[in-house]
């Protein structure tokens, strides 16, 4: 049975004080955040997924962001080397609770950069976004740990967003989407559909049709309600104020052996 394990971190105190590069700066209501993300890890419990969470790294403002910590396939945990210095310290309390899980633990070493999310999983292609936070020593040390368990590592670049998974992800079906103007090469997808809110590229797959999404995207909700889905959406919007959306503020585990 596959596993629905999900990586979890509170939002540090120090939140406001997160990097954007992308976007203009806004005001962060710390308390607003604390609110909105217990409620998208309840919205993750209530789909059947035991959230286990990393303990709080307080003096890391991005810290909540999980996913660029640690990339997971199969059982393998390849803990990153981020490409902003000041979030290098976050994988310390992340690489504890993926070795508690049983999970076999790898590691990005210097002079390699690597943000988890840069990376899109797709079954056994891994796309990695080359880019400002992930460099190429980074994707070779990827393709490094995973193609010798049955990946297929493809290289993509990034350069209008934060993160590959800022500008796409995929559906249940394997078709990927995203905003065409944040998308840098979306030929390089073999089925690509195009929604039209950059909020609507984010979805996390929470098991059959249902899609976790932003509460910011509702055009993208009804496009992908009429394909066949179920949009469970949830309001993040204090954290979209720092580059984030709804894949990077968890780690699903989904092949954890038994």
């Amino acid at each position: 049975m596959p596993s629905k394990k999900a990586l979890v971190r509170r939002p540090s105190p120090r939140l406001a004080e997160g990097l954007v590069t992308h976007i203009e700066r806004e005001k962060v209501d710390a308390d607003l955040a604390v609110e909105q993300w217990e409620a998208y890890v309840e919205a993750l419990r209530a789909h059947g997924w035991e959230t286990v969470e990393v303990d709080p790294a307080d003096d890391c403002p991005d810290s909540v962001f999980v996913e660029d910590t640690v990339v997971m396939y199969k059982n393998v945990a390849l803990i990153t080397r981020p490409g902003a210095e000041s979030r290098r310290e976050e994988t310390i309390g992340v690489e504890e609770a993926v070795a508690r899980l049983g999970c076999s633990v790898n590691w990005i070493w210097e002079p390699g950069t690597l943000d988890g999310g840069d990376v899109l999983k797709i079954g056994d292609t891994i796309y990695v976004g080359r880019g400002g936070r992930t460099n190429a020593a980074g994707v070779q040390q990827l393709r490094a740990a995973f193609e010798p368990l049955g990946a297929r590592v493809v290289a993509v670049p990034v350069s209008k967003v934060l993160h590959l998974k800022s500008a796409v992800t995929a559906l249940p079906d394997g078709t990927v989407i995203g905003h065409i103007p944040k998308v840098d090469r979306p030929s390089l997808f073999p089925r690509f559909l195009s929604v039209p809110e950059e909020a609507g590229a984010h979805v996390v797959l929470l098991g059959g049709d249902k899609l976790l999404m932003a509460a910011s995207a509702p055009k993208t909700a009804e496009l992908l309600t009429d394909l066949g889905f179920e949009p469970v959406l949830v309001e993040i919007g204090e954290f979209e104020k720092l580059e984030g959306c709804v894949t990077c503020l968890s780690v699903r585990l989904r092949e954890l052996y038994a």
